[in-house]
């Protein structure tokens, strides 16, 4: 399986690149560092990363707007490679054509217990609030600042006579600890049974008359009381497989997809010519493509009048 890789931008000293980083060293770790960019060309952050034998790439954005300084930024990542993004202390507002760029690809790491205390000054604004506990959140980035889905947290005790100062150092070792477990998860979600499930079943039950049942052990989608047309497969008769299974036309569309892909398609069994596997599996599943199958194999076994309904819609 192959590793994601992750370009990590940062504008400082990079402690939570720096934890990154040594994740990555990890056997079993499923993420990579490919770049550590940034907005400083001073930032130590870079030194450390370059010693360590990651390409490094950095350029001040001063005299640029924002756009065409993302737009840099985008291109470099891109260039290296990178399928993820993670903010590691990087000091800068993003604009939404580059957040839109990375939907659902960037993370970032925030000194507090999201949604409290977004933005600057989190440990002492904890502090004057009386609050029992400081703590960082790792979230997905959106346009908003410091608004994106939370992904995971941890929770930091904030004690007697403690200054924003030492509360940030403890909850420093909290990042440093949190970040790289966050990343690991989110790069892998996309090979979780229970996530690609997830993503079949709003895909499928968003068509005409859909309904879901249990057929043959696995998930299956159909027409309410009509035939099946897609079936959630994961590690049927132990073949380490997690598939969409979704009706074709028959035994000469089925060999040529899988010639085409052998990686990815796949005769199901016990299904025969008429039915093909997709692998969801593989991390590189096209969404948009998974949904165009399951509306073919939807329109394979509508009732005419159904199916007629959805031309119609579609005129629409």
């Amino acid at each position: 399986m192959t590793n994601a890789k992750v370009g990590v931008l940062i504008s400082g000293t990079g402690t939570n690149m720096a934890a990154l980083l040594y994740a990555a060293k990890a056997a079993d770790c499923p993420y990579e560092l490919v770049l550590v960019a940034s907005n400083n060309p001073e930032a130590p952050g870079l030194a450390l990363a370059a010693a360590e034998g990651i390409a490094t790439w950095a350029q001040s954005h001063k005299g640029m707007s924002r756009a065409a300084f993302d737009a840099l930024v985008d291109e470099r990542l891109r260039a290296a490679g990178a399928d993820y993004v993670a903010l590691a202390g990087y000091m800068r507002i993003l604009s939404d054509d580059f957040v839109a760029g990375w939907t659902d690809r960037m993370l970032n790491i925030h000194p507090s217990l999201l949604p409290l205390y977004k933005g600057l000054d989190t440990h002492q604004r904890a502090i004057d609030a009386g609050d029992r506990f400081g703590g960082c959140s790792v979230h997905v980035v959106t346009p908003a600042l410091d608004d994106g889905p939370v992904l995971a947290q941890t929770p930091v005790a904030i004690v007697p006579g403690d200054t924003a100062e030492t509360l940030a150092e403890r909850v420093r070792f909290a990042e440093h600890q949190l970040y790289p477990a966050a990343l690991a998860a989110f790069v892998t979600r996309e090979r979780a049974p229970d996530w690609l499930l997830g993503r079949v079943r709003a895909l499928a039950m968003a068509l005409p008359e859909a309904d879901e049942v249990t057929s043959h052990g696995m998930p299956c989608f159909g027409i309410v009381k009509g035939k099946k047309f897609a079936y959630f497969t994961h590690d049927h008769h132990g073949d380490g497989k997690t598939a969409l299974l979704v009706k074709i036309s028959g035994a000469d569309e089925q060999a040529q997809l899988i010639e085409l892909d052998e990686a990815r398609y796949y005769r199901p069994a016990y299904f025969g010519d008429g039915w093909i596997g997709i692998r969801l599996d593989l991390g590189d599943t096209d969404w948009d493509a998974i949904g165009d199958w399951l509306r073919k194999s939807w329109l394979a076994i509508a009732p005419k009048k159904l199916a007629g309904l959805m031309a119609v819609a579609d005129d629409f």
